[in-house]
């Protein structure tokens, strides 16, 4: 950034490079695993943590009711994410601590594992190397409110939580059915899962589970609404009474899907369309209603040639005879305005340019990258209605349409006039012309949206607001240049 000029300009590379690689949510993560672990040196720890191969790492709880399917759901899920599973079985099976020695005492005697002790258990699984290379699964836990809590006490914080939900009838017939591999621990069942393999069917054994299958599922429900509401802003409920296959895609979308960013991506929207289309009716409704920055093209270089600046008296001639302003001059003025403070921190909304391949590659090439691109689409002849019959009174200055916006009285309509470029002749050209272009153009921005710009002017904005509410694609065209 120049400190020296005014406007402040700011290289639109910067935004360009932090969104691509997610800087800020690499500072989030990283912020987060600061204050969680409270290490003694900072900064070997954020050194030890930035070299891990990924350290956004999967952090996953599978719940749900007895019979619902957990544990074969997540088994399937750590073999497609090769993440580590943990159940308290193994979770006791592998710890070695005091701790552990004293909750095995606990059980054996028939009493209650503390949820500060289950805690301190999770924690010394997951802080060894495979959870830390590979990220970590818990099926079903935690039990109850205070274990999740107990757990998020310490900074063992889920990043996904499954709940599987199925009828209580449904769950009572699958646990009837129930069967375990004692050397594998896979579940199956003898009606809906039964396994392939002969040698797997006749060592198959019954859930030690399957007796009270009615007391454990009123003890679930008297405990799920308060474990959820420790996640209430991370999980997601999936229908466990269908096939396996089901429940598992389903799962995977939720696990696959980020959460929304907190970072602020600005928005830089292009508006493609012939002429006609509505571009600058959207850009005005997009600017008032996000704050963005509305470029017109046309109105940009009128200004530089009011205000007779540099690249104002170049393109002045070229104006007055009526002849395009060369590609390199209107590039020079966008570049000169979407470099702005206003412009980097609210993002831009630009409508008249580009129209040709060649001007979205000089736009890309000074390193203006939007992150949404809508083509308005609109059929020749509802352009031809709009702007034939389009006329302007010379007095007041407000626009009138023979068709849809009429003048009041005979006098205002017998003064109108009908600017040269709205002529039948000259809309056919530009039509022409668009057509001709804007299969090249489109090549430059492969991730954009096709709008019917056919409809009413608030129609067509809410179609375009649609595509605004997600998380905008991080790639438009080449690489940012960020010499």
């Amino acid at each position: 950034m120049d400190a020296t000029k005014r406007p402040l300009r700011i290289p639109p590379s910067f935004a360009i490079y932090a969104e691509k690689h997610d800087i800020f949510e690499l500072y989030s993560r990283l912020i987060k695993e600061l204050i969680v672990h409270k290490p003694n040196d900072p900064l070997s720890f954020i050194h030890s943590w930035l070299k891990l191969d990924n350290n956004d790492l999967p952090s996953i709880i599978v719940h749900g009711p007895p019979a619902s399917g957990k544990t074969a759901i997540s088994r399937l899920i750590c073999k497609r994410l090769r993440t580590v599973y943990l159940t308290r079985e193994t979770i006791l099976a592998d710890d070695a601590t005091d701790t552990g020695e004293d909750a095995k005492e606990l059980i054996e005697s028939g009493k209650e594992v503390p949820p500060e002790v289950w805690a301190d258990l999770v924690k010394n699984r997951i802080e060894c190397d495979d959870c830390v290379k590979r990220g970590w699964l818990l099926d079903g836990m935690p039990h109850s409110r205070p274990e999740a809590q107990a757990l998020q006490r310490i900074g063992i914080l889920a990043k996904h939580v499954v709940l599987l939900e199925a009828p209580d009838s449904v769950l009572v017939e699958r646990q009837e059915g129930k069967r375990v591999d004692p050397e594998t621990g896979d579940v199956y069942h003898t009606t809906f899962d039964w396994p392939a393999d002969p040698s797997v069917e006749q060592r198959l054994v019954e859930d030690r589970h399957s007796e009270g299958i009615v007391s454990r599922l009123i003890e679930y429900h008297r405990n799920v609404d308060g474990l959820l509401e420790s996640y209430s802003s991370v999980y997601q409920t999936v229908n466990a009474d269908q096939p396996k296959g089901d429940v598992l895609d389903v799962a995977l979308s939720f696990l696959c899907h980020s959460a929304r960013s907190v970072a602020p991506r600005a928005p830089r929207i292009i508006l493609l369309g012939p002429p006609g289309c509505g571009k600058k009716t959207q850009a005005a409704l997009l600017a008032r209603k996000y704050t963005l920055v509305n470029i017109n093209c046309g109105l940009l270089i009128k200004q530089h040639i009011v205000n007779e600046t540099s690249l104002g008296l170049a393109a002045k001639p070229y104006v007055e005879r009526g002849i395009l302003v060369p590609d390199n001059l209107v590039v020079k003025m966008l570049d000169q305005r979407m470099s702005q403070l206003d412009c980097v921190t609210r993002g831009w909304v630009l409508h008249g340019f580009p129209k040709t391949r060649e001007q979205a590659e000089t736009l890309q090439a000074d390193n203006h990258h939007p992150n949404r691109v809508f083509v308005m689409d609109a059929p020749d002849d509802a352009v031809r209605e709009r702007l034939v019959l389009r006329y302007t009174d010379p007095v007041s200055g407000l626009q009138y349409h023979l068709l849809y916006n009429p003048p009041p009285n005979g006098e205002i309509k017998s003064r109108l006039q009908q600017k040269p470029s709205d002529s039948e002749d000259q809309v056919r050209l530009k039509i022409m012309s668009y057509r001709s272009q804007i299969g090249e153009t489109e090549d430059n921005y492969p991730g954009l949206f096709h709008i019917n710009a056919d409809q009413d002017v608030h129609t067509v904005f809410e179609l375009i607001e649609s595509h605004l509410v997600n998380q905008p694609p991080k790639d438009y065209g080449v690489e940012p240049n960020i010499d």
